[in-house]
């Protein structure tokens, strides 16, 4: 017999700013309520890079960078979903250092869902699928929610 309270269903959903992470944000939001689950947003930090790959000098620490990120989640939530109090699920927001695909399959790991828009910043916008999006379907550990946004970024 196992004493320990069941946890509530974890929904991991990645944000990077962009019209589609928002748009999966406030999706997974929804999810949860329905499921009484909680929503655990990530988003992936990574150092500065030049043109031929280095990180130029700079005076910050990785802990500069990961508060950043933080900071960067943190505005990114309460512009998707307005002010934290009142949130109709509990909302955990973490900052992780390494390319995004990676991260959001390492934070998966236990979920009942992992939710990503389909586009990101950069890349090929008359794509059906980012490289994260696409790399998150085929290796999840759980299903993947795909959500594409109607608003297109230019």
């Amino acid at each position: 017999m196992n004493d320990e309270a069941p946890s509530a269903p974890r929904i991991v959903v990645g944000i990077d700013g962009s019209e589609p992470s928002k748009a999966a944000l406030r999706w997974a939001v929804g999810q949860a309520e329905l499921t009484s689950g909680v929503v655990d947003a990530v988003t992936a930090w990574d150092f500065p890079t030049s043109w031929y790959g280095l990180a130029p000098p700079t005076d910050k620490k990785p802990e500069d960078y990961e508060a950043q990120a933080r900071t960067f989640l943190n505005q990114t939530i309460d512009q998707s979903l307005g002010p934290g109090p009142g949130r109709p699920v509990p909302i955990y927001a973490r900052a992780a250092y390494g390319h995004p695909a990676a991260v959001l399959l390492d934070a998966a790991a236990g979920a009942r869902m992992l939710v990503v828009g389909n586009r990101g910043h950069g890349g090929f916008t008359e794509a059906l699928l980012g490289s994260v999006s696409q790399h998150c379907v085929q290796h999840a550990p759980c299903p993947v929610v795909v959500i594409r946004s109607h608003n297109h970024e230019t």
